[in-house]
């Protein structure tokens, strides 16, 4: 991939990381280090990932941890492997179910809206294919930040500070588990302050111990059951035995002589794809990447890509999702022929922001991993199993409740999906693992540091580092504060509803390692939070 590492085009100025035998990038600086230690041990790139998603369900609460979800894609030296870590609705929730509790729709907190975790599934099944290391070794820098505490960056403590608000505000046994593990002091802790958590040490342990039995068959599955029975839960220990990840067949398409790939439906990322597919029938390096006309395009796009994928996506081992037909290049074509000069409705579904880390690794023979791993929305559900450091997500909230349609809850049924890890090919050779985290920002965000790459030339880095578009809903367009001026103006002549925005949050977290040609690393991180890139 050609491009200019001494180019510095936005206000960060953050160099890319160069390096030969490895690398790791995450959000946080400990989960970092943690998967670099790993390889300079003699670990795989798989091994550090694992690391590294240990050691931020520790460090990064209020945005994932062993009571989530997790997907991953994997380039084993040869070949992409797909790997998803989705939960199941419990066989007691329905709608039904969810009528003779009151509502009409899942709600975002409690109970409800709880379904299996897969993360922890996700991690041993990884581990069993690919990994090099034992467990013991992988969790020991998450244990030890568990019991010994590790300081609070300054992004992570802003999140935090917000979730225990909230759960201050909410009553019933069900979150009585929330402020004992998260709040101790009765606070949470500030920028700076170490975390200390015994629960998410017993529960490392034990897994690293007895694997992903511990956590669905085991001590914590009959904790998290029991809790559930207690306090009106209706997950099961049944419903915890009978999960199990999935290997998958990435999906891809072709983008100016690049593939890129994605995890498959129930997830995303097949709008990140179809937005792409749209772009590629416009020249969008005729128009300057800072320019309302290359803003303009690519919202439209994704407008598009939203419709389609909220109209036909669900569960695809319940209902049939038609990938291929979605990324038809003739119907992709057809579709970008609807962009015009202004902004137009296409009419998807309402868009909500969301909790998550993405983190990706490589290692001197090349392997490579891009993951992601969730709690939904900030701490998830506020359900937290006490002594166990378990938040159990929210990502049941990710359902409707519309008869017939491919995403309407139903028991055994996964939700619709926002968390999607993305990669890099080029003719069959290895590019290299990217991604952007939060919410419906994801595949806004895997498009737009794709073309931030592709079209423009962008290094990693600035590929991150350039100011970024969230479009919502009824036209809603979110600019990023540093967006120019011209833009704005111009975007808001073409009809779109914009706002500026100075929240960074609300723009997604991404990491990008691009491989180059003699084996070696560029690698570019998060400026928006407390990210760090690390290599050898």
């Amino acid at each position: 991939m050609d491009m200019n590492l001494l180019a510095y085009p936005y206000a960060a100025r953050r160099a890319p990381l160069v390096a030969a035998n490895g690398v790791v990038a995450t959000s946080h600086p400990l989960a970092s280090q943690a998967g670099l230690r790993v390889l300079q041990d003699g670990g795989n790139a798989i091994d550090a990932a694992l690391a590294a998603a240990a050691a931020l369900a520790v460090l990064e609460p209020p945005s994932n941890g062993l009571g989530g979800d997790g997907f991953a894609l994997i380039w084993d030296g040869d070949r992409l492997h797909g790997i998803t870590g989705s939960g199941r609705a419990p066989a007691a929730l329905s709608v039904d179910a969810l009528a003779r509790a009151g509502h009409s729709a899942l709600p975002t907190h409690g109970w409800l809206p709880v379904t299996v975790p897969g993360v922890v599934r996700l991690w041993d099944d990884m581990h069993a294919r690919f990994g090099s290391l034992p467990l013991e070794r992988l969790f020991a820098p998450a244990i030890g930040y568990a019991e010994d505490g590790a300081p609070v960056p300054p992004s992570v403590a802003a999140s935090w500070a917000r979730g225990v608000a909230l759960a201050q505000q909410r009553p019933g046994p069900e979150f009585a588990g929330f402020l004992d593990t998260y709040a101790p002091g009765g606070r949470a802790p500030r920028p700076g302050e170490r975390f200390r958590s015994p629960g998410h040490a017993r529960s490392l342990r034990l897994i690293a111990a007895q694997g992903a039995r511990a956590f669905y068959e085991g001590e914590i599955a009959q904790a998290i059951a029991a809790f559930a029975q207690e306090t009106g839960g209706l997950i099961s220990a049944d419903d915890l035995a009978a999960h199990a990840s999935e290997w998958v067949e990435p999906i891809g398409l072709d983008y100016r002589g690049y593939t890129v790939h994605e995890i498959p439906p129930s997830g995303q990322g097949i709008a990140a794809l179809m937005a792409l597919g749209a772009l590629e029938e416009f020249d969008l390096s005729r128009h300057p990447r800072d320019s309302d006309a290359s803003y303009h395009l690519q919202v439209e796009a994704m407008k598009l890509a939203f419709a389609d994928a909220f109209a036909y996506v669900g569960d695809p081992t319940k209902v049939e999702v038609p990938v291929a037909a979605m990324l038809s290049r003739e119907r992709l074509a057809a579709r970008a022929k609807l962009i015009g000069a202004r902004a137009g409705d296409y009419g998807p579904g309402e868009l909500p922001s969301g909790g998550t880390v993405y983190f990706c690794a490589a290692d001197r023979d090349g392997r490579m991993v891009s993951m992601i791993q969730s709690t939904y929305m900030g701490f998830g559900s506020g359900v937290v199993v006490p002594g166990w450091g378990i938040s159990l997500h929210n990502r049941g909230y990710g359902f409707v409740t519309t008869p017939g349609h491919p995403n309407c809850l139903a028991p055994g049924r996964r939700p619709f999906h926002t968390i999607i890890p993305g990669f890099l090919t080029r003719g069959g050779k290895p590019v290299g693992p990217f991604g952007v985290m939060g919410g419906h920002m994801q595949p806004q965000g895997h498009a737009q540091v794709i073309v931030n790459s592709l079209d423009y030339g962008m290094h990693p880095q600035a590929a991150l580092d350039a100011p970024r578009w969230r479009w919502e809903k009824d036209e809603t367009l979110r600019l990023e504060l540093e967006t120019p001026r011209h833009i704005v103006e111009g975007l808001a002549a073409r009809g779109h509803n914009v706002i500026v925005e100075a929240a960074p949050a609300d723009f997604g977290r991404g990491q990008i390692i691009w491989r180059q040609g003699d084996g070696s690393y560029v690698a570019g991180t998060e400026m928006r939070c407390d990210g760090v890139a690390v290599g050898f």
